[in-house]
């Protein structure tokens, strides 16, 4: 399996490199720009990790002044924790942006952590598991007109060889899809996107609301519903300064959701200086903000906050249960033109929970 994903974004890379690399006198893709570079990174769940990433920003047409930048990335990542990532993740813009395709596609192959489920996990309940994993999710999105966008969106997620402490939290709290499982989606979903770029937008707002069905009709192993708010705002104050907002909800409708769908804190995106999925359960909402400003030429800084909590339900939800975090981090671009981002950020939350993060692109 792990050489036959190698060989999936071995081809990716090259397809990639061929479209983009190659100038074409018609009216596609026009403006490309194409970059590769080794990356050394450590955060929590991976420790040192090596590897190399890629990433494409180009217009779909020549014509085309009103779409944003399309963008295409790309990264194969080996940690000493035995950890490896393949994916690839894309938005293209289509003319006058008509529409819009989101797509993620990955391979992992992950030794984790599991706390068990529920707000108050005690960090010393932590037991080590193991998975493959294979997802999709692609995201066609329609322009309805004045920046509101309808949607259709499809998710897979199969998880397979998850090795686990018999008789330990995954027995004892009877989670679901423990011995391995395949879930697969439809939805729909409704978006307002005025921000004026893709990549490190310093006015607009998105909002976004969207539900995703599993059932057994279409090759799931489990039946629920899975609905998703995410609401951001950018707010410019100076020249080259920006005030970030992002309040999110993740959650579960269904008696059985399995262990890589339950919502969960923590990560590089949401909640930076928790483990991802230091706390799980069926429901979720993250509330974070950033303060962006530039340094000096292609060298900016940022510093954020976030609070958030999970649950069986929102009314397990209280203000006696939120988890916070906090940090800062270095951002040097990499494009000019595209403000594409190379994201240096330290997140400290609760307790021993903190860590280092090197992405591309903003956390939102």
């Amino acid at each position: 399996m792990l050489k036959k994903s190698l060989l999936i974004l071995l081809l990716n890379c090259l397809i990639c490199h061929f479209l983009f690399a190659q100038e074409s006198k018609k009216d596609s893709l026009f403006s490309k720009r194409i970059l590769y570079f080794p990356v050394i990174a450590k955060s929590i769940e991976t420790s040192w990790s090596f590897g190399l990433a890629g990433s494409a920003t180009f217009h779909l047409s020549k014509s085309d002044t009103i779409s944003r930048t399309s963008n295409l990335q790309s990264i194969l990542l080996y940690s000493l924790k035995q950890q490896f990532v393949a994916a690839v993740n894309g938005a293209e813009y289509f003319k006058n942006e008509k529409y819009i395709l989101n797509e993620q596609i990955s391979f992992s192959s992950f030794p984790d952590k599991f706390w068990g489920l529920g707000n108050n996990s005690p960090d010393s309940s932590v037991e080590n598991y193991s998975f493959h994993q294979y997802y999709v999710n692609l995201h066609l999105l329609k322009h309805l007109g004045h920046h509101f966008f309808g949607g259709v969106l499809y998710e897979m997620q199969h998880v397979y060889n998850i090795q686990y402490i018999p008789g330990g939290l995954f027995d004892k709290e009877n989670i679901a899809g423990r011995n391995g499982y395949t879930v697969s989606g439809l939805g729909m979903s409704f978006t307002y996107d005025n921000r004026n770029d893709a990549f490190a937008p310093n006015k607009g707002m998105f909002a976004q609301a969207y539900f995703n069905h599993f059932d057994n009709l279409i090759g799931s192993s489990f039946n629920y519903t899975n609905v998703v708010v995410d609401i951001r705002k950018y707010i410019q104050t100076f020249p080259k300064q920006v005030f970030a907002f992002q309040l999110y909800s993740f959650s579960n409708i269904g008696d059985a959701v399995p262990l890589r769908s339950l919502a969960s804190l923590g990560g590089a995106n949401s909640m930076r200086g928790y483990y991802s999925g230091r706390y799980r359960d069926k429901q979720s909402f993250v509330f974070q903000s950033e303060y962006r400003f530039s340094l000096y030429k292609r060298l900016g800084m940022v510093i954020f906050g976030s609070t958030g909590e999970v649950g069986k339900s929102v009314s397990d939800f209280n203000l006696s249960g939120l988890k916070y975090a906090y940090g800062g981090g270095l951002r040097i671009q990499l494009t000019k033109s595209e403000k594409l981002n190379l994201r240096l950020d330290y997140g400290i939350g609760q307790g021993n929970n903190q860590g280092f993060y090197l992405q591309l692109g903003e956390a939102f």
